[in-house]
């Protein structure tokens, strides 16, 4: 990509941190109530969002784009802030956080088995799955706590999609014309069978949320749709007006 492309980014996540830090955090003495799966979900995500991103950053650099590699420290930064605001979340519950869950495992291992086109591959799984779910953490409660955690962390997930998506851009047009579609074809396929996963994984938690599993899944990957679009086009960004 042409020097200085990612500049845009750095200048949104560095905006936003200097927002994030003037709003405070929330209110956490006034505590949260919510059911039993809904708290075991919102365990596993917090394990998800926890980490260095130390491989991410890695890979970034590698990229040889100063610009991208500020911007990717910035983002690995807001997703350890949506940990602690979630280990906040569970600490106004009493609920513990968990160490480790295996499904945070299992998508380090692959995001770690090539280089960054195949980490942000596998990265933007876990966004657009936890894009629908923070929506539906924000609106399918009434406790007024986690309906603002999950807000806060939904409004950052609808930044980082066309963040991601504008890098994978740059990299499948390294890629054959021909073999840029199959690929996020079986991305899509991938993410189809992540949800599956998640939507078997977190059922009870989702009914209480007000969706059914089979919903779940059908409107991630509806969503899917234009994110692959804004990936195999030149303005990624055209992507936040779907979210």
């Amino acid at each position: 990509m042409r020097a200085g492309e990612f500049a845009k980014w750095t200048r949104r996540f560095e905006d936003e941190r200097e927002r994030r830090h003037a709003q405070g955090d929330p209110h956490w003495g006034q505590g949260a109530t919510l059911h039993p799966a809904v708290w075991a979900g919102i365990q596993r995500f917090q394990v998800g969002e926890d980490g260095d991103g130390a491989n991410l950053v890695a890979k970034a650099d590698q990229a040889r784009d100063p610009d991208y590699a500020r911007a990717v420290r910035l983002f690995v930064a807001e997703e350890q802030n949506h940990a602690r605001l979630l280990a906040g979340l569970l600490a106004a519950g009493g609920i513990p956080t968990l160490t480790s869950h295996w499904s945070d495992t299992v998508f380090v291992r692959l995001r770690r088995l090539m280089g960054l086109r195949m980490e942000l591959l596998v990265l933007m799984i876990a966004e657009v799955v936890a894009l629908r779910y923070y929506q539906l953490l924000r609106d399918g409660t009434d406790d007024s706590l986690t309906s603002e955690v999950a807000g806060r962390i939904l409004a950052d997930e609808q930044r980082h999609v066309p963040f991601h998506c504008e890098r994978l851009h740059a990299s499948l047009t390294e890629l054959p014309r021909p073999l840029r579609r199959p690929v996020m074809a079986l991305w899509r396929l991938l993410l189809f069978a992540v949800s599956l996963v998640v939507a078997a994984d977190h059922g009870p938690a989702l009914t209480r949320l007000g969706i059914g599993r089979l919903r779940f899944v059908v409107d991630i990957m509806a969503s899917s749709g234009a994110v692959v679009s804004a990936v195999l086009v030149p303005r990624p960004d055209t992507w936040s007006s779907a979210a």
